[in-house]
């Protein structure tokens, strides 16, 4: 009998890490509380004031007068628009933190971008203790190379071209599987 309640202790914490990680991941909302995606906001103090981690998600709300492009450093620092790693013109936008890093987005939409409507994303390693896929995720070939250029950042951009959408992130992929998990060991240890 003693096997079996140290057996039920050792997945209850397997299970309460597992739920421990998926809560650990945060949505990022561009700008706010106090303003959003657009020309009024200081997204440099908003930028800095956050602490964005591998597995969080950084989100654009925006309207139909705005878009979201990730560049690489040079086209930030210019607000070049020619060359984007990726395009996304719907609203929201949801990007996945998924390495540790630099990260560039302008809008580039009239001269917006040289209003000050911009955010460059340093993105940390995650503070607890991660899972052996975590590590693997930045190594996978999912990206295609950015046309006219590799990227300046250590961060794997999206594909060039096509539009973000929100629900194909890999964090709710992440969430649901840890989820799932979590709730299987805990049904285990109370069997």
């Amino acid at each position: 009998m003693a096997k079996v309640s140290i057996m039920g202790v050792l997945m209850g914490l397997a299970a309460m890490v597992m739920l421990l990680e998926v809560a650990t991941a945060a949505n990022h909302t561009v700008g706010t509380p106090n303003g959003g995606w657009d020309t009024n906001t200081d997204l440099g103090s908003w930028s800095s004031s956050q602490t964005f981690t591998v597995g969080d998600n950084l989100v654009f709300q925006f309207g139909p007068t705005h878009d979201v492009l990730e560049v690489s450093k040079s086209d930030y620092d210019s607000c070049g628009v020619d060359n984007p790693m990726s395009t996304t013109v719907t609203s929201p936008a949801s990007f996945p933190l998924s390495a540790t890093g630099t990260r560039y987005f302008i809008c580039g939409r009239g001269n917006h971008c040289n209003q000050g409507m911009k955010v460059q994303v340093n993105v940390a390693a995650a503070t607890t203790p991660s899972t052996p896929t975590t590590p693997s995720t930045p190594s996978t070939p999912s990206s295609p190379t950015t046309p006219g250029g590799s990227p300046t950042t250590p961060s794997p951009p999206p594909p060039t071209g096509t539009t973000v959408n929100p629900p194909s992130s890999a964090i709710s992929l992440k969430a649901t599987a840890g989820t799932m998990l979590g709730f299987g060991f805990l049904v285990m240890l109370l069997l």
